[in-house]
């Protein structure tokens, strides 16, 4: 009796799964799925509707001292959700392939808003940066379209050449010089924040690539050494850093916005002074609604509040991660685990910012902040996701149709071949 060894994996694999994990039956498969797109869209759907709500008590005091109406920020954070949805179930319809013909594209026109962003004439400008344009109506912020552009690009040129990742070239060609592109417009909005964030990003995709990780640690070790001297090259930055470091040196001054996030947070106890009632949003806290809406929520809902949205986020990466895990296409591995990879650690750097782990970088938080562009793009994201988690039952049945057809083909060759002796066969 002879016992088949399991074949030994490939040198090149997806840190994403096991390599001898069994495969489930179609119903397994898509009853996984279906509890997967339930957990992502669940809590999703939790994080924008706590995000309308402590948009509206967060900038009620602002937006009636700016513009008379409390509902103003609330009324466009809505049509933002609505918006956002809408590129939700456009998004989920669309063949993950799709995502892999328009990689570069897509890439190329964030590129080219990038530029616009940046030009007198075109772009607009708040708070010193020049990161938004006017699209008629709409303000479009083209770094948070990058964000998504960023990980379909890298998705698509590491599952191409998931076999040749020892190769420092074709490693970096394309990726290395289209993310230092990104990156570089970026930084010159400034906005160091979401340059970390795609930086970051592209670092754990190629980590869950399967890079190697001293390949890993070196390009880690030269992206602190960049990040440092960026900090420290421009003024508003390096006095950032430092307030970072002691916010109570000089809380009435560079150390402000954090020492009042910490007043918020610590007044808000175990269960919150009550929703609305929250004193720090008297324009105590600068941009209370958008990058400093946890601080806003700790102090209302207190830290039962906080840990209930940890315990959101946490379920949505959870989701995510499970889709990751069970797409039979690379690419839509890859493409999973970056859109993961990336709202994780936005939120990671937002929260801990609010919490004064971080230095302050004017990142928001995914689905609760207030912002058009980024509510629209996360929740679209959150589309590609569910595309990701529907797919694997169908292309599982077309991969069994295709083995069964080359299967019909092989025997019907094997069958003409056993023709009488003597007797030729036609080919």
């Amino acid at each position: 009796m002879t016992t088949a060894r399991a074949a030994s994996p490939g040198p090149y694999h997806l840190r994403l799964v096991r390599p001898n994990e069994r495969r489930a039956s179609r119903a397994q498969a898509d009853a996984r799925s279906r509890r997967a797109v339930a957990l992502l869209l669940g809590s999703t759907a939790f994080l924008v509707g706590t995000g309308l709500v402590m948009v509206l008590s967060a900038s009620s005091i602002s937006a009636f001292a700016a513009y008379g109406d409390s509902f103003v920020f609330v009324q466009r954070q809505a049509v933002y959700a609505i918006v956002g949805v809408f590129a939700l179930l456009v998004a989920s319809r669309m063949r993950v392939d799709a995502w892999r013909r328009l990689a570069t594209p897509f890439l190329l026109v964030t590129i080219a808003m990038l530029i616009a962003a940046l030009h007198p004439s075109v772009g607009v400008s708040a708070y010193g940066s020049s990161r938004w344009f006017e699209l008629g109506p709409v303000t479009v912020q083209p770094s948070e379209i990058a964000k998504l552009a960023i990980v379909v690009f890298s998705a698509s040129v590491l599952a191409r050449r998931l076999g040749k990742l020892d190769d420092l070239g074709q490693l970096a060609m394309p990726l290395l010089p289209m993310t230092l592109v990104v990156c570089g417009l970026v930084i010159m909005q400034p906005d160091l924040g979401t340059m970390v964030i795609l930086a970051g990003t592209v670092f754990l995709l190629l980590f869950a690539a399967g890079v190697r990780l001293a390949y890993l640690g070196i390009a880690g070790l030269v992206g602190a050494v960049i990040g440092a001297g960026l900090i420290m090259s421009a003024d508003y930055r390096r006095i950032r850093f430092l307030a970072f470091l002691d916010p109570w040196q000089d809380a009435q001054n560079t150390g402000y916005q954090l020492v009042q996030s910490l007043y918020a947070l610590g007044s808000g106890g175990w269960t919150g002074v009550g929703l609305g009632a929250s004193r720090q949003k008297w324009q105590y806290i600068p941009n209370a609604h958008t990058d400093f809406i946890f601080s806003i929520l700790g102090e209302e809902l207190g830290l039962i509040g906080e840990i209930v949205i940890l315990l959101a986020f946490g379920v949505l990466i959870y989701a995510g991660i499970k889709i990751a895990t069970r797409a039979n296409d690379v690419f839509a591995r890859l493409l999973a685990a970056g859109i993961v990879s990336w709202l994780g650690l936005q939120a990671l750097i937002n929260l801990g910012a609010v919490t004064g782990l971080l230095p302050v970088t004017g990142v928001p938080l995914p689905f609760l902040s207030y912002g058009g562009s980024s509510l629209a793009v996360s929740l679209a994201a959150v589309g590609v996701l569910v595309a990701i988690a529907r797919t694997p039952a169908r292309a599982a049945q077309a991969g069994r149709t295709t083995r069964a057809s080359r299967a019909n083909h092989v025997g019907r060759g094997k069958r003409a071949d056993r023709s009488p002796p003597g007797k030729a066969v036609a080919r």
